[in-house]
């Protein structure tokens, strides 16, 4: 039964369902399974984030898509139970006709549709996040740190929904939150995408966090690269190339090579106008956070990137008018995106502020003023929430390989069920029963439940044993069949006796069975198979994909661009 509807905080949430190309098994035909609906522990991917969204309260949202994916979530979003049992409103689907695979997230959010769409602050999420950590704890700590108490979407509101460009921080007082994990610990695997990142403290605050609190956690970031762009950068340079501008402004900072971004992004109105300015801009993850982290030092990149004309728009009107008089009214308002009808702390700090810089730039005579630009921009930071090495701490994950699809789904199968908790507090990621119908299972197999999943309409047959495996809905498990640490897809038959073994099956594929006696036996290790393959019996093969064809490895807008060109000769990995 569908929870009942929750107000929204004011921010919006923008999805993003990418190719999957590191996925190609499974999503070689994303007109019928895009990325966004492969399983992940027997819920479908574009879940997780929904969910994560709902749970903060998050409901104006909207999901972006190639339109051949369209019609496949759409139907998902209307029939499959996980979906239909989040609260409303259903997202809105978005699907621009110039956006495709490939499309770089820095092009699909200057396309006409996404711009549209967008009206205030906003978070933007990759369909293939898994995260444990409550989003309300983020966006609390994002708006403390960067002073957007209150609600974030600023200006006035049209049928319950914020006027475009009315508001959400557009003259620049806000800064951006990015969300970054460690990737060692249980199920990495060696040659796992990562981030490079270097961080420095923030200021120390007056009163000191409670001890609970994200704001521990959260630093200012000011370098960031895939950690493969910068072992070949120092292969190449022979040394490590730092800046002496960023140690100048900079006296302690924090390098990290095991982390990786999530793609989970808290980002001021403002930074659609920057990417907009920019169209080299292809990436958001390594051009718009990687050139923004560094204009915070570099001293003269924020001019180049355009963003004096974004956080003071005067400067450049007064310039070219020379003139203006004095006694002008001022819009408090429009200062803050935290003031609505009455006038509180922030936007008259923020007015105030903005009306003393311009008495500070210009020169007052004979009842009118000239004004002159600010010679120093500031920009505001990009902050960076760093996920403790914690065992204890909220799984964060991107699910955007075949090991990770495995290994996230195995893990949360280990999570204890709704039932079992018998009302203790459980994760949000637990199902209400690990075996859906228990008394289908007999009693002469094996059946390891605290550390599986089995969905409904699964038929189990005598003397299976299964062990740390996922089963989705609608599968069937032959007679004396041996599952290890496998996850199978909906509508998969298993034939007896076969033996698997870390592999993951995609839907209605047919693993034949056979007799036990003989030399003659099926035994995967590692594998993939594709949807609808068939695997015939006595077949022994390890780290193979069976699949009718293979498609190229270009990976588009999902978050995995290569790495982007330069802007302003700043060339190359120098922080």
């Amino acid at each position: 039964m569908p929870h009942a509807t929750m107000p929204s905080p004011g921010f919006q949430a923008v999805i993003l369902c990418g190719p999957g190309a590191s996925l190609s098994t499974f999503t070689s035909s994303p007109k019928d399974i895009p990325k966004a609906l492969l399983p992940v522990a027997n819920r479908p991917m574009v879940w997780y984030p929904l969910d994560w969204c709902y749970r903060m309260g998050v409901t104006d949202i909207t999901i972006v898509t190639p339109p051949e994916s369209l019609e496949a979530i759409d139907a998902a979003l209307s029939q499959n139970p996980h979906l239909t049992s989040l609260p409303r409103p259903k997202p809105d689907l978005l699907a621009p006709k110039e956006l495709t695979h490939e499309t770089g997230t820095g092009n699909l959010l200057r396309l006409p549709e996404v711009q549209k769409a967008i009206t205030g602050d906003f978070i933007l999420l990759p369909c293939d996040i898994v995260c444990e950590l409550d989003g309300t704890a983020l966006a609390d700590a994002w708006m403390v740190e960067e002073a957007g108490l209150g609600a974030s979407n600023g200006g006035s509101t049209v049928g319950g929904k914020v006027s475009p460009r009315a508001g959400g921080e557009k003259l620049g007082r806000r800064g951006g939150l990015g969300v970054w994990y460690q990737t060692k610990g249980e199920g990495s695997k060696k040659g796992e995408e990562t981030d490079f990142i270097a961080t420095t403290p923030l200021p120390s605050p007056i009163v000191p966090p409670p001890t609970e609190s994200l704001r521990r956690n959260i630093s200012n970031l000011v370098y960031t690269v895939p950690t493969d762009t910068l072992k070949d950068i120092t292969e190449e340079n022979r040394t490590f190339p730092v800046r002496h501008s960023l140690i100048r402004r900079h006296g302690r900072i924090r390098m990290l090579t095991t982390h990786r971004d999530a793609h989970i992004y808290f980002f001021p109105y403002w930074v659609l106008d920057m990417i907009n300015k920019n169209e080299q801009f292809e990436s958001v993850a390594e051009d718009v956070l990687g050139w923004w982290s560094k204009a915070g030092w570099q001293e003269g990149l924020g001019d180049k990137l355009g963003l004096r004309s974004i956080f003071h728009p005067e400067e450049e009107s007064n310039s070219e008018s020379g003139s203006q008089v004095v006694e002008e009214e001022i819009d408090v308002s429009r200062f803050s995106s935290t003031c609505s009808k009455g006038h509180d702390i922030s936007s008259l700090s923020a007015a105030t502020e903005v009306l003393a810089s311009r008495v500070r730039g210009s020169s007052i005579s004979g009842g009118a003023k000239s004004i002159t630009p600010d010679t120093k921009l500031t920009v505001p930071p990009i902050l960076s929430y760093i996920q403790p090495a914690d065992a204890s701490a909220a799984l964060i994950r991107r699910v955007d390989t075949a090991h990770l699809l495995l290994t996230i789904s195995l893990r949360l199968a280990k999570l204890p069920s709704i039932e079992d908790a018998d009302g203790a507090p459980t994760s949000p990621f637990a199902h209400q029963a690990k075996v859906a119908h228990k008394h289908l299972v007999p009693k002469r197999c094996r059946v390891e439940a605290e550390n599986s999943l089995l969905a409904e309409n699964v038929t189990v047959e005598e003397k299976c044993n299964i062990k740390e495996s996922v089963i989705g809905p609608n599968c069937k498990i032959g007679e004396g069949a041996r599952l290890l640490r496998c996850l199978l897809m909906e509508n998969v038959e298993v034939g007896a006796n076969a033996q698997l073994t870390d592999c993951i099956l995609g839907r209605r594929c047919l693993i034949e069975g056979g007799t036990a006696k003989g030399d003659g036996r099926t035994v995967l290790k590692d594998c993939e198979v594709q949807d609808g393959q068939v695997v015939e019996w006595g077949t022994e093969s390890k780290g193979e994909k069976f699949m009718r064809f293979e498609l190229p490895s270009d990976e588009g807008f999902g978050g995995d661009d290569d790495d982007k060109g330069s802007i302003g000769g700043d060339e190359g990995f120098s922080i």
